[in-house]
């Protein structure tokens, strides 16, 4: 299921179907920038790059510490063996979560270097087309009923796996091309159904439109919508 390749200090993981070696450069900032193959950049609490990576566009995210302990540590995390590393989590569960036909952004490559008793990591997924988060759709726009539903429905269908999304909000439901995409995998875990978690994400989702509500000045989001989408999420998902 995935590959590796060691270059010092660094390991590279990559699917196992991928062709050929994988080149480290594309985990460079400055080796995109100096190449002109980076094409966009999204800031939020850390920046994102979106760069050309061959016949396709990159996305390229470093993994930083948030909260007070992001302050002092920023991007160095304990190593306690290289297949807890979040960086190694993450890219495996994308690679599972594919392989079983779920929507989320087709994983490329990432990167774990250890330094004695840290590690830092970076990710690169494969760009979805036309893409816009919920958030940005809200900030324009009404949702449509058909796309209510299907975020309903593909939320459902990620709990039904027994997916766990740690940090499931507005910005991390994608709607690309009519289809609704779930990003951001960091600290997520894959097992059996279970409704606590699932009823935890639901929580944190709220939390979310109500926060974004408050905080923007135009926003096209009301309460009734949020009961068509828990009516939606209720029907779709299996408890048994």
């Amino acid at each position: 299921m995935l590959s590796f390749q060691k270059h010092g200090s660094a390991t590279i993981i990559t699917p196992s179907n991928l062709e050929g070696a994988f080149d480290p450069n594309l985990f460079d900032v400055e080796y995109l920038s100096r190449n002109d193959l980076i094409s966009a950049k999204k800031r939020g609490r850390a920046t994102t790059y979106f760069f050309d990576c061959g016949n396709t566009t990159g996305v390229l995210r470093h993994y930083w510490r948030g909260g007070l302990i992001g302050k002092l540590l920023s991007d160095q995390y304990l190593y306690l063996g290289f297949e807890n590393t979040r960086t190694y989590q993450e890219f495996k569960l994308l690679v599972e979560l594919e392989a079983i036909g779920l929507p989320v952004p087709k994983p490329i490559a990432a990167k774990v270097v250890k330094s004695g008793v840290i590690y830092r990591g970076d990710i690169i997924t494969e760009a979805l087309p036309h893409s816009q988060s919920l958030l940005d759709i809200l900030k324009t726009r009404s949702i449509s009923q058909k796309e209510l539903a299907d975020c309903a429905k593909t939320i459902a269908d990620f709990h039904n796996h027994g997916v766990n999304h740690a940090d499931l909000n507005i910005n991390n439901i994608l709607i690309s091309d009519g289809r609704v995409f779930l990003i951001d995998f960091d600290r997520g875990t894959r097992a059996a159904f279970n409704p606590q978690e699932a009823q935890s994400n639901i929580t944190r989702l709220k939390r979310s439109f109500d926060k974004e509500a408050n905080r923007n000045a135009q926003f096209y989001w009301l309460e009734k919508d949020w009961q068509v989408f828990i009516e939606v999420y209720n029907s779709a998902l299996k408890t048994a």
